[in-house]
């Protein structure tokens, strides 16, 4: 059976340091895609917004989905060239392009620069396309290691984009699909700030693809959010519904939330609670129907409302049970200034807003003056001891903390 979009969400975000969004992106199913634009005097503004405007209505044409991309991309090539060549004010302005296309037969990805599509898939997280920048293509020819990229004053140089020159090169390729994967496509703004790995980890331990791109923008922005921080997240599956997310469609292939409660238990949980049963759906049947088979059917729907009343009565129980299991363990993060932070609790929420974590101490550390290996070991927000915890941070604010963390 062919796999559909079943959750889909877009955000996007000025982020902190910049006064403009010149970001854009598109969901309009089976399409979605992520420009970020640049150039002064609002050009990469106009220039995103070209590129998504022809993402957003594609033509039947009857071509496979890599040449749709292809052809769709180098068409918004075209018209921010002629638009730059044509007012001087837009010399230059240009954007990334980042799009995917679910088909039945995979999702296929086409892409031009530095925003980055990524697949969820079992818990790991995959990177599927390749950066169109100089920092990039040293560190694919060796000549630069991932740590020198880090910092190398050239990194935010793209080699490849849309709108410099009158045709581009388009890197398209397709991925098989199973259901319960979960594709991310972004701007720079949040792989600039967040660490594949921490993006993996908020992927993981969020409850919705809502919940998880309002966590992935919060750690762009915590983290220093010197860019616009767009992001586009999709889940497929084979389930049926209209394709928009209830409490049951939630990230498959979670991690425990906490000692005793799984995520699939929340899930299970809601799911129970959403799904009318079969006899539920024909409840008003029933009700024209006289003699023992009406009094039956009030039986029935009377016994359906108390089991619903134990469910709910249960559910909450598991909510306040996995509150107050958050309580007993602390983890690292950083607060909305980008500082060091420890925390009581667990680092993912519940749905309806709910965080099971709480501030504990905000440090004095940035977590960008950290080496980038340092901050990802430090906030992978493993769970620790209150006493770990504490003496970690203060360690960091004493500049005493050894090479080696403990874990």
């Amino acid at each position: 059976m062919a796999l559909r979009v079943v959750e889909q969400v877009g955000r996007s975000d000025v982020g902190r340091q910049r006064e403009a969004n010149e970001d854009s992106y598109v969901i309009a199913t089976p399409m979605f895609a992520v420009a970020d634009g640049m150039g002064g005097a609002q050009a990469g503004e106009v220039a995103s917004a070209t590129a998504a405007a022809v993402f957003e209505a594609p033509p039947d044409t009857g071509d496979g989905p890599e040449r749709l991309l292809s052809d769709l991309t180098r068409q918004a090539n075209g018209r921010i060239y002629e638009m730059a060549q044509s007012d001087a004010s837009r010399r230059g302005m240009g954007t990334t392009l980042t799009a995917a296309m679910v088909w039945p037969e995979g999702v296929s990805i086409g892409h031009v620069g530095d925003s980055r599509a990524y697949r969820l898939r079992g818990g790991e997280l995959e990177q599927l396309t390749h950066d169109h920048s100089l920092v990039a293509e040293l560190q694919r020819s060796g000549q630069l290691t991932a740590e020198a990229a880090e910092t190398h004053p050239q990194r935010s140089i793209i080699t490849r984009a849309l709108g410099p020159e009158s045709d581009v090169v388009v890197d398209t390729h397709t991925h098989t699909t199973r259901a319960g994967d979960v594709y991310l496509l972004c701007s720079d703004g949040l792989t600039g700030m967040v660490s594949d790995s921490e993006m993996a980890g908020i992927l993981r331990g969020s409850a919705t693809l809502d919940g998880a791109a309002e966590a992935l923008i919060r750690a762009a922005n915590q983290s220093g959010g010197k860019d616009n921080i767009t992001v586009v997240l999709f889940r497929l599956d084979d389930g049926d519904g209209d394709g928009q997310s209830g409490a049951e469609d939630t990230l498959a292939g979670q991690d425990t939330i906490h000692q005793g409660l799984t995520a699939n238990d929340v899930q299970g949980a809601a799911g129970r609670q959403k799904r009318p049963t079969p006899s539920a759906a024909r409840a008003p049947r029933a009700e024209r129907r006289s003699g023992s088979r009406a009094t039956h059917a009030r039986r029935s729907r009377g016994r359906r409302a108390l089991t619903g009343v134990v469910v709910l009565v249960a559910a909450v129980a598991v909510g306040i049970g996995a509150y107050l299991g958050a309580r007993q363990v602390y983890f690292l993060g950083t607060d909305d200034s980008g500082l060091v932070t420890m925390y009581r609790g667990v680092p993912y929420p519940l749905p309806l807003g709910v965080d099971l974590y709480s501030s504990e101490y905000s440090s004095s550390v940035p977590a960008r003056s950290l080496r980038r290996d340092r901050r990802e070991r430090l906030l992978d927000h493993s769970w620790r001891s209150r006493a770990d915890a504490s003496d970690l941070v203060h360690q960091l604010e004493r500049g005493t903390l050894d090479t080696g963390l403990p874990r």
